[in-house]
């Protein structure tokens, strides 16, 4: 049974152009620049861009850690941000240059969605009702409007905030699972061009991630060609699956033939270790998923839900179909991770964004009015909230913030800078003056319902990173930390051992103090990790552990550090041989 959707043309205007790129380019560009890399993903994944960057052919072909191979991911994600490091150098440090990839990995994805729907958007079975005089909009309109509404669905949900500002592999694997979607889609009306756009996603997908995410959007595409007519194609085995393979292969091809036993070695855990990450997860990493995942996507799941009952005679069709089975196998993965994380989630987004678009044509008055009041309300909440810690951290005022501010966060001093309180004050404005058009005009508009969640989700993500950016940067950097061990370092130490370090802790550590770390070798100096007291380390019997310094970051009680420095033992003075006493008489 076909939803009957009642739409005049006046109800898909489109959002103007400049205030979606707008948009766009504010959520995109805050966060990026002017602070250090965080614990712990961002901090881990810019080291081992930062060792590309100051590395060699090995270092590019083996993804690793100053020395540490990372085999969770392939090399893609890496490459881009250690490009972006090379080429910017030495005008731009190494921090905010590998972040210049991740902002235009953001707005690609941002482009996918955006196409994506709007092609759907254009197709004939999901037409809104053509009266007998006319009125009804054109299919053209209908789509561009829908393509607004799956661009501010996926800049509404909440998780995109932080990890779509971070340096890690799953940047570029969402920006391809985006580019997958397109491509099935687009391949429905131009299907050579669909079938390059799929395969140079799938193989692009090989290079970023794993086997296993592989294999989970291939099952997807498998399933899709025999439950939707529509996007079947010889084109696609033809050109698309050889594309693909060509592509996913060149990467471990040269690999091989460049350094065979390492890339050997380093293949197998790469291949192997995508499928011990995925198994009968635990119950608290169930609990974790049920606990974040909703949150982390919101409000993007409910509308999609709604999309899909609301759809009912036309779930086989590509605008539900298409997004649904390519979300089904990720969310599969999401759910058999044998550890708490949230990493994948974001590749979750850019299907579930176009699907939960097709809700808003659908959607009850009363829904609307609920969304955007709790947008409205929530938002006006947590943004007056960001104020009044900002200056709660500068003035003292008000009190009790300050006392809570001073416990989580001990001995952070309130910084002021104009241009973020500019900046702050700006966004600020513009929220408001949204809010009063919002409410005053009552626009008929398909998108009114997510303007305000998206609007509201950029507006705390510039508050945070503009009045809270010094707080966040104290609270999650290790930059104090391994300027304290760097000082503390003898002058002519061979390397350091790390001991219960993360990756996170030896990326910053190696990049803030040029610390030379070892995983193999015999070292003079151990850095250890200890969340309690624990004794030193044993001595041998030439030479003893020093503890030459301790301390952790101020913002964290649980992370203590110890450095030992190897003394060698004094050797003892060589025995001097005496003559034998001989009796006279003897």
């Amino acid at each position: 049974m076909r939803p009957v959707v009642r739409l005049t043309a006046s109800a898909t205007r489109a959002l103007p152009r400049w205030l979606l790129l707008t948009l766009t380019i504010v959520y995109a560009a805050f966060g990026l620049f002017g602070r250090d890399p965080w614990k712990n993903e961002d901090a881990a994944g810019f080291g081992v861009m930062w060792t590309m960057a100051n590395g060699g052919t090995h270092d590019w072909l083996l993804p690793n850690l100053v020395g540490k191979y990372i085999t969770d991911n392939g090399p893609l994600g890496y490459w881009l941000g250690a490009a972006s490091i090379r080429a910017l150098s030495p005008w731009v440090d190494a921090s905010n240059a590998s972040r210049l990839f991740t902002g235009l990995l953001f707005c690609a994805a941002c482009a996918f969605v955006w196409y994506t729907a709007y092609l759907l958007g254009r197709r004939p079975e999901v037409q809104p009702f053509k009266y007998a005089f006319g009125g009804e909009p054109e299919p053209r309109d209908y789509g561009r409007t829908l393509a607004d509404g799956a661009l501010l669905i996926l800049l509404a949900c909440f998780g995109l905030a932080e990890r779509g500002h971070e340096t890690t592999p799953q940047l570029a694997q969402f920006v391809c699972i985006g580019m997958l979607v397109y491509g099935l889609v687009r391949g429905i009306d131009k299907p050579v061009q669909g079938a390059l756009w799929w395969g140079l996603a799938l193989g692009l997908i090989a290079m970023a991630s794993n086997p296993l995410v592989v294999a989970a959007v291939l099952a997807g595409t498998i399933a899709m060609i025999v439950i939707v007519p529509e996007v079947r194609s010889v084109w696609r085995p033809l050109i698309g699956l050889p594309f693909a393979v060509a592509l996913a292969f060149s990467w471990p091809v040269a690999a091989l033939l460049t350094y065979p036993d390492d890339a050997a070695w380093f293949l197998s855990q790469w291949a192997n270790g995508s499928f011990n990450r995925f198994s009968a997860p635990p119950s608290y990493v169930l609990i974790y998923a049920l606990k974040n995942l909703p949150l982390f996507t919101w409000p993007a799941w409910p509308l999609a839900i709604w999309a899909w009952f609301s759809w009912g005679g036309l779930r086989r069709k590509p605008h539900i179909a298409i997004p649904l089975l390519v979300l089904a196998p990720l969310l599969v993965l999401v759910v058999l991770q044998s550890h708490q994380s949230n990493l994948l989630y974001i590749l979750l987004l850019p299907p579930l964004a176009t699907l939960a678009a097709f809700a808003l044509p659908t959607l009850k008055r009363g829904a609307i009015n609920a969304i955007d009041w709790f947008a409205l309300l929530s938002f006006t909440i947590l943004g007056t909230f960001v104020w009044l810690v900002w200056l709660a951290s500068l003035t003292g005022v008000p009190h009790q913030l300050a006392r809570n501010l001073s416990r989580i966060v001990p001995g952070y001093v309130g910084q002021f800078s104009a241009i973020s309180f500019v900046c702050a004050v700006v966004v600020t404005l513009s929220w408001f003056a949204l809010v009063r058009w919002r409410l005053a005009r009552h626009p008929k508009v398909l998108w009114r319902s997510v303007v305000l969640s998206s609007a509201g989700t950029t507006l705390m993500w510039v508050l945070l990173m503009t009045l809270w950016l010094p707080m966040v940067n104290y609270s999650r950097t290790y930059r104090d930390v391994a300027q304290q061990i760097a000082a503390h370092l003898p002058d002519d130490y061979t390397c350091i051992s790390p001991i219960r370090l993360g990756d996170a802790q030896i990326a910053t550590f190696a990049y803030f103090g040029d610390m030379q770390f070892s995983f193999a070798d015999d070292c003079d100096v151990i850095l250890r990790q200890d969340s309690q007291d624990f004794s030193a380390p044993s001595p041998m019997l030439s030479y003893v552990w020093k503890l030459v310094w301790e301390g952790r970051r101020a913002a964290d009680r649980d992370e203590r550090f110890r450095l030992y420095v190897r003394v060698d033992r004094p050797k003892p003075p060589p025995a001097v041989k005496r003559p034998l006493y001989r009796h006279p008489k003897g």
